[in-house]
């Protein structure tokens, strides 16, 4: 065996374990850049990350989540809330799965920043009961919505008509208590009645009961000021005239015989 047959025998095992080494680091991120309790493959067809992070009993989202995530999976998780930015800088993200989880209310930036590129959000079997009038106003995505316990109110009958591409998540809310109470337990979009202008009325009608309130005292104490008043007079001017008479003094008595 002459010098380079050696050599080759040898470099080529190098070179396969160079190229295992290769793709390794493609296909499985580092763990620095994988979230605790997550699981993290590169997934060539989508030119990014699936990042699950499912029944990892999670109280919160992941802060450091890879900005080439694609995919990202936050289902059956103990998740109370979706803050504000909570997914900005993740550019490429397409599906967002939060589904099973305790999240009770959404603000109006809680989606900021993926809004152009998300195509799928999954928010069933949370605890949502009201959301901010703008959450989804500038999604493009297929929102899936059920199975939570709807407060059918003027924001979140805001937030619907923001949804107009997605009539088939509004169809599929239902209201667990509601401003009227005839719609509970009914589908909103049998909601007829214009909530916004019904809390407007609402606090109108508030105000002026309270004024009238306000005014119903006034009077009341005006009234009862007046007859303390009268009554003080009445009882001043009985004691004046149970008062004696002054007599006269004698020397008036001579003055009226000297003049008679």
């Amino acid at each position: 065996m002459t010098l380079l047959d050696l050599w080759l025998s040898r470099s080529i095992p190098m070179c396969l374990l160079l190229q295992s080494l290769v793709l390794m680091a493609l296909c499985f991120p580092s763990a620095s850049m994988c979230p605790k309790g997550c699981i993290c493959l590169r997934d060539p067809h989508l030119h990014g990350l699936n990042v699950s992070c499912s029944q990892s009993r999670l109280k919160e989202i992941p802060p450091s989540l890879p900005v080439d995530t694609v995919l990202l999976r936050l289902d059956h998780n103990q998740i109370g809330a979706v803050p504000d930015l909570a997914f900005h800088g993740l550019r490429l993200l397409r599906e967002l799965n939060l589904s099973y989880n305790a999240v009770e209310t959404l603000g109006e930036g809680a989606f900021s920043g993926i809004e152009g590129t998300l195509q799928v959000l999954d928010l069933s079997h949370n605890r949502i009961t009201s959301v901010h009038r703008d959450a989804f106003a500038r999604l493009k995505a297929r929102v899936i919505v059920d199975d939570n316990p709807w407060h059918c109110d003027c924001a979140l009958q805001q937030a619907i008509g923001g949804m107009a591409h997605n009539h088939e998540a509004a169809t599929r809310v239902l209201c667990r208590s509601s401003e009227l109470l005839d719609q509970e337990g009914r589908p909103f979009l049998a909601v007829d009645t214009d909530l916004c202008n019904l809390t407007k009325r609402t606090t109108d009608y508030a105000m002026l009961v309270t004024m009238f309130g306000w005014f119903a005292m006034v009077i009341s104490y005006v009234v009862y000021y007046v007859r303390q008043n009268q009554e003080d007079a009445r009882r001043h001017l009985e004691y004046l005239k149970s008062l004696p008479s002054k007599p006269k003094k004698p020397d008036e008595a001579d003055d009226i015989s000297t003049v008679v």
